[in-house]
């Protein structure tokens, strides 16, 4: 049936119905304020000259008085021949009706019962659309998996590039769809359910619709949170709808988004009813069991939180096989680079080595949105080509956020941010273990004042103690900068962010790394969990109150040893680091080439007549707040000196 003659019979009969109710509860113009009296008042009245007129329906008599027009109305008891002569008599308009016949009885009974057989009609007519699918006006318990076929676009293994070691994974999948009875012939069988595991932006949705591509079967997609509504076992009803509509279509694939919303651990949380999330769980893991390994129907489903997933998902048999999808490597960076620039038109001079090695801890997501913003930011220079600058200046709005260069900041503040920075700058350039410097800036950036960056000259898998000091170290030479040129009364509280993240880093030294010689090889507040993320609601507290002071102790400890090294180095290099900070006051934005040129008394080659984003250099911001760019979260450039502003 057309969906929009559905839609306009709902309405034809809602309209219908209301209509009805109205008339039945809509009163005869003729009893409108008419009120009743007795028979014996009705000829009183008659003979003293109140009546105007009077309308006789069988016994009943319908009038209205002379003084006033009120209406009233009474019934004779027996046929009164004397009354016409009184009514004549006093002149009163009479008015004579016949009384309904069966006919208009038989009307009136059937429009009583007009409601109920409107009411009826509506029920029948809801109660079809919860049989016609899940478009019904009451489909609720119909699953919401969309199925996906080439008219949305076929997807291969050709499109999905820098997780070689997943898509090795996934090519049996592909090899059972195409041909199942080279895996049974020999008794095997293929995993009922393939969980891909990785952070967010790697591709895993991507993957999933690859396989299908590849083996060119039907793909269901849906996401975890579409089972579970305000209704009790509607979750229950759309997995065995899914599994059905699977089954009518295999062989195929069905893949589950974020599938932690639904397939959490059981008995999580609070409160003693029924849940039903858990409910949906329970038929999930049912229909995953219970359908045999020839009917086709491959699960896939997707989740950056494994460890919160119900053990009995996890079993054999159900989601027995997990695909670990991480960010790409430098390798697998510049790979995915080149299936997002396939149309966008490059300059010479973009080298995509340069721009893999440029971006550590970058996810899939994270490369097309810098291909993007590249794009978009050529446009609005209206240029013809993508150039190197556009993917330089697109990377660094990525990571720090836009420039703000309308912020207005005083001489003062300006002054104070670049010896801020400069302090760290030269801590990055003369602790004994750093990553290259990449830049430094005075320009404001998201929520930052200023900041300084560096950049790894590879993936980074693991972190040294020396590492780990030097980072400290770093961290403390913004408010030891601040302190020596300035004065220790004259301080700022933009060095908090600086003071968090060196705090969190000596904690994770002390407490999971085993780096302090007082407390051991030993891991302290492992029991950390969030109670709803399918854990124990109550967490015990695992450390003794000495032992937690000795804690803090020994991040005190490494803290002040940092605080005391950032002082020694700003001390012994003082002329280099206010040559940095002259330099940003001068230039708002350094690359590390060139602050290592004021340090050896050269002045940069820039041409300050160009005011174009390039000639500025885009600086790469670390604000005082955390910034939600892939630096942090990866653990890819490192950006000090999170210059926050000011509290007023």
């Amino acid at each position: 049936m057309n969906p929009n003659f559905r839609n306009f019979a709902l309405w034809a009969v809602i309209a219908l119905l209301l209509i009805a109710l109205f008339s039945m509860f809509q009163t005869s113009p003729t009893q409108t304020g008419s009120r009743e009296i007795p028979y014996s008042q009705f000829l009183r009245d008659v003979d003293s000259g109140r009546v105007r007129d009077v309308t006789v329906t069988g016994n009943r008599v319908l009038g209205t008085y002379t003084e006033n027009g009120t209406a009233f109305q009474t019934y004779s008891p027996v046929i009164d021949d004397s009354l016409m002569e009184r009514l004549q008599s006093k002149n009163v308009t009479i008015v004579a009706r016949p009384e309904s016949d069966g006919s208009s009885g038989f009307l009136s009974y059937l429009g009583t019962l007009l409601p109920m057989f409107l009411i009826l009609g509506v029920w029948l007519f809801f109660m079809r659309q919860m049989q016609g699918g899940s478009r019904g006006a009451m489909g609720f318990g119909k699953s919401k998996a969309k199925l996906l076929t080439e008219a949305h676009g076929r997807v291969t293994f050709d499109d999905v590039a820098g997780v070689d070691e997943a898509k090795q994974d996934l090519e049996e999948i592909v090899e059972f769809l195409r041909d199942p009875q080279k895996f049974q012939r020999l008794g095997g069988k293929i995993p009922r359910g393939v969980l891909l595991v990785g952070p967010p932006g790697t591709g895993k949705t991507l993957l999933a619709r690859s396989v299908a591509g590849e083996a060119n079967v039907p793909f269901f997609t849906i996401s975890g949170s579409d089972f579970v509504e305000m209704f009790v076992g509607v979750g229950a009803s759309r997995v065995r709808d899914m599994f059905e509509q699977a089954k009518k279509n295999a062989p195929c694939i069905i893949f589950i988004d974020e599938i932690d919303a639904v397939g959490r651990h059981r008995g999580a949380g609070l409160g003693g009813g029924n849940d039903e999330r858990e409910q949906t769980l329970n038929q999930l893991l049912v229909e995953m069991d219970g359908f045999e390994a020839n009917e086709g129907i491959i699960l896939i489903a997707a989740t950056n939180r494994p460890d919160v997933l119900d053990p009995a998902l996890l079993r054999p048999g159900r989601f027995d096989r997990q695909v670990v999808v991480p960010n790409p490597d430098i390798v697998g960076r510049e790979r995915i680079l080149k299936v997002h620039i396939r149309n966008v038109p490059l300059a010479p001079n973009v080298d995509l080595k340069i721009l893999a090695r440029g971006t550590p801890g970058f996810s899939g997501a994270d490369l097309m949105n810098l291909v993007n913003e590249a794009a978009l930011m050529a446009a609005r220079r209206n240029k013809r080509v993508v150039t190197m600058q556009e993917f330089e200046d697109a990377k660094d709005k990525i990571m720090m956020g836009a420039e703000r260069r309308s912020s207005a900041m005083t001489e003062a503040e300006k002054k104070l941010t670049a010896y801020h920075e400069a302090g760290h700058a030269i801590t990055a350039l003369k602790v004994a273990v750093a990553d290259p410097l990449h830049k430094a800036t005075i320009i404001p950036r998201g929520r930052a004042l200023g900041m300084v960056m560096q950049l790894p000259e590879g993936d980074r898998y693991s972190m040294s103690y020396k590492w780990m000091v030097s980072r400290l170290v770093i961290m403390m030479g913004g408010r030891v900068a601040e302190e020596l040129t300035f004065g220790k009364e004259n301080i700022t509280s933009g060095a908090s962010s600086d003071i968090e993240q060196a705090t969190k880093l000596a904690r994770a030294m002390v407490t999971q790394w085993g780096f302090s010689d007082a407390l051991g090889q030993v891991a302290y507040g492992e029991n950390q969990q969030e109670v709803f993320l399918g854990h124990s609601v109550s967490q015990s507290k695992n450390v003794s109150e000495a032992t937690a002071q000795t804690i803090d102790t020994e991040v005190r400890r490494l803290i002040d040893e940092a605080y005391t090294e950032a002082r020694r180095i700003l001390t012994d290099n003082h002329d280099g680091f206010v040559a940095i900070a002259e330099g940003l006051l001068e230039y708002e934005t350094l690359t590390g080439d060139e602050i290592k040129a004021l340090l050896r008394g050269e002045k940069p080659a820039r041409d300050l007549g160009d005011d174009s984003p390039g000639s500025r250099g885009s600086a790469v911001p670390k604000a005082g707040a955390k910034k939600d760019g892939p630096s942090e979260a990866k653990g890819d450039g490192e950006a000090e000196g999170g210059m926050e502003p000011q509290p007023h």
